[in-house]
């Protein structure tokens, strides 16, 4: 092996290293944490969510609205909610709780009226597949909402900066997310 060979060798090798640094440094900041760290225990009172939300000075609440067999529920937790870049984004920006879609348990609505999970996610919400992603103002009107999995960490950020910006006052979130593609 002459010397030329050695050096375009050493030089792949060394760029191939340089990728892998650059590669774990950014995995590095999104660590993988439980999916369950990403919603608020609650007591299932929206109005006293609606109060923690003004208290604390967040956006928005958000709900999820998941169903026990979900496989699009799970993909999200598995692959979404689970890194500490998106629990530690929407911490900070939003109160967020979970809501079992076919649940049985008693919440009370924004009105203060007593409901079960299910009633309230089909009659008041429509939700009619999961998951749904409620975002919710601090008097407890629905702003927007989004229907399905997203597809990536960095996309479901995008759609709290979408609500964060009140993008959806001007546009469709679909706009919005190619719009930030494209810039």
């Amino acid at each position: 092996m002459n010397n030329s060979s050695k050096r375009l060798i050493a030089g792949r090798i060394s760029w191939l290293i340089g990728l892998l640094i650059i590669f774990h440094s950014a995995n590095a900041q999104d660590t993988l944490v439980d999916p369950e760290g990403f919603f608020e225990s609650t007591f299932g009172d929206l109005q006293e969510e609606l109060e923690i939300v003004q208290d604390e000075e967040k956006t928005a609440l958000l709900i999820m609205f998941e169903t026990k067999d979900c496989p699009w529920c799970e993909r999200m937790k598995k692959q979404v909610l689970n890194r500490s870049s998106v629990q530690a984004f929407y911490q900070e920006n939003f109160r967020v709780i979970s809501m079992d879609a076919e649940g049985d348990l008693v919440v009370i609505d924004f009105d203060g009226n007593e409901i079960e999970e299910s009633e309230f996610a089909l009659k008041a919400m429509r939700v009619r597949a999961t998951p749904v992603f409620a975002f919710f103002n601090s008097e407890g009107i629905l702003i927007t909402r989004y229907t399905g999995a997203l597809k990536s960490a960095d996309d479901f950020i995008l759609l709290g900066n979408y609500v964060l910006e009140e993008k959806y006052l001007d546009m469709k979130f679909s706009k919005y997310r190619r719009e930030q593609a494209e810039s």
